[in-house]
């Protein structure tokens, strides 16, 4: 048996706080702009969105940055958590920080992390205490990423 689990309102809130609207121009568009950590590449646009056709001087509406992360949830991000946690018992909560998580840090990386063997042993405690590894951006503690995975596994630790 496999979850059918959704990204959750909680979820959806927590990932925008984080990712941010940046370069609003105030009239409905959007701008790309660079890695925070790299200061070039990737470049990003809306609410964290990445890509080959994101580039310096791309320019979105905000329907498109809604539509481009609504997709990355729904094709990329939950998938990968609800391939990775199986029949796992997971709480709303536990799922939407685990997909704000792989969001970020990638599908792979997230598949591949203890963070999600801790969850699939049970062992949720210790699964929470990893969220605060993921603090990193170019090889360099990143204070926002710090203050981010802080959220994160209180979300994940949070009672629904």
């Amino acid at each position: 048996m496999t979850t059918t689990q959704q990204l959750g309102p909680d979820g959806e809130a927590l990932i925008k706080k984080w990712e941010g609207y940046k370069k609003d121009l105030g009239d409905g568009r959007v701008q790309a702009y660079p890695d925070p950590a790299t200061g070039g590449a990737p470049w990003t646009i809306g609410w964290g969105s990445t890509g080959p056709d994101i580039k310096k001087g791309t320019i979105w509406t905000k329907a498109q940055a809604q539509q481009r992360f609504t997709a990355h949830i729904e094709e990329e991000a939950a998938p990968a958590v609800r391939k990775g946690i199986g029949s796992t018992p997971t709480t709303q909560r536990q799922f939407d920080a685990m997909v704000s998580l792989a969001y970020n840090i990638g599908v792979t990386a997230f598949l591949q992390s203890t963070l999600l063997k801790k969850h699939v042993a049970g062992d949720y405690a210790a699964a929470a205490a990893q969220f605060g590894v993921w603090n990193k951006a170019a090889g360099k503690v990143m204070q926002g990423l710090v203050n981010r995975r802080a959220e994160e596994a209180a979300l994940y630790r949070s009672k629904a």
